[in-house]
């Protein structure tokens, strides 16, 4: 009889460790839950042009509200005089880091044989991976005011040779380089070159790849998975953007693009990483047309 206490005392001591045990894998399981959520919702990349209007106000307030939509990458086209956005490599990164954003590339359209070192210095300083050449560089992109189309206006071996140089310094300064196309670069010149077919051919995969606009190729009447199957692999990057039914830009989902299709084709393409862009919005403020494309996104199977 005088057991009867303590077998009391164990079974109290039994069922209240149970208890605690219970309520902590309950938080357990609310604290992985959350985790999934947030990390299920925190996605896909945006190239910060779309909103070079709206950043110049409050450069950090906007990447804030970028990274509230749920945006995990960011592609910078705001460098001048050795400042992302006015602010310096390394305090920029940081605030990207402060917000939950990850630079993963910058697009430097004046980039040249003469600056590309400091170029590549202040980007690796910001955190950046890919140093991204918009267009023919050192002069060599124009627009045709007659016609109202962007032209390429030096000869091609040329362009070729300082995107190779560029490319070249960028490796050996430790970063990536790619070229990012329009639409011109699809369609046939004077001389009967098709400029984005001689880039491939005449540069190295090991120094320079491509960021495809998924837009403009699809512009040009050129087809996405016709130069994956040419170069595979080589497409590192992608820029998606949609196309409304009068041929301009439109967030993602909203138009006429079947990014399914080229979704489907991602590895052999190479892609490492995408970024939503819109280069003008129409029916939307940025900052709209962006949180649009981000559901897009999820609804169309990009991760």
């Amino acid at each position: 009889m005088k057991l009867y206490p303590f077998f009391f005392l164990l079974l109290l001591f039994t069922f209240f460790t149970a208890c605690g045990d219970q309520s902590a894998t309950e938080a357990e399981t609310e604290e992985t839950t959350e985790a999934e959520v947030t990390e299920a919702t925190d996605f896909g990349g945006l190239a910060l042009y779309t909103l070079r209007d709206t950043m110049a106000g409050d450069p950090k307030g906007v990447l804030q509200q970028v990274a509230d939509l749920g945006y995990k990458n960011v592609e910078a086209a705001g460098y001048r005089d050795g400042k992302f956005y006015g602010m310096d490599p390394a305090e920029f990164g940081a605030y990207l880091a402060e917000v939950g954003l990850n630079p993963i590339s910058s697009h430097h359209g004046d980039i040249s044989t003469d600056n590309v070192d400091q170029v590549v210095a202040d980007a690796k300083a910001a955190g950046f991976q890919y140093v991204v050449i918009p267009v023919p560089p050192m002069g060599a992109f124009g627009f045709n005011r007659e016609t109202r189309t962007m032209v390429m206006n030096q000869d091609i071996e040329t362009v070729m040779g300082n995107i190779n140089a560029i490319a070249q310094r960028v490796k050996a300064g430790g970063l990536q380089c790619l070229y990012h196309n329009h639409d011109f670069e699809f369609k046939e010149n004077e001389d009967g070159i098709v400029p984005m077919d001689y880039f491939i051919e005449n540069s190295d995969p090991e120094v320079l790849n491509f960021q495809m606009d998924l837009y403009w190729v699809t512009k040009a009447g050129a087809d996405p998975l016709d130069y994956f199957a040419k170069a595979p692999g080589r497409f590192i990057a992608w820029h998606v953007k949609d196309m409304d039914d009068e041929g301009r830009f439109a967030p993602v989902g909203e138009g006429t693009i079947d990014f399914k299709r080229i979704l489907d084709a991602k590895d052999q393409s190479g892609m490492k990483f995408y970024l939503v862009e819109q280069d003008q919005c129409f029916k939307h403020t940025p900052l709209e047309a962006i949180a649009i494309s981000h559901d897009g996104l999820k609804n169309i199977g990009f991760e």
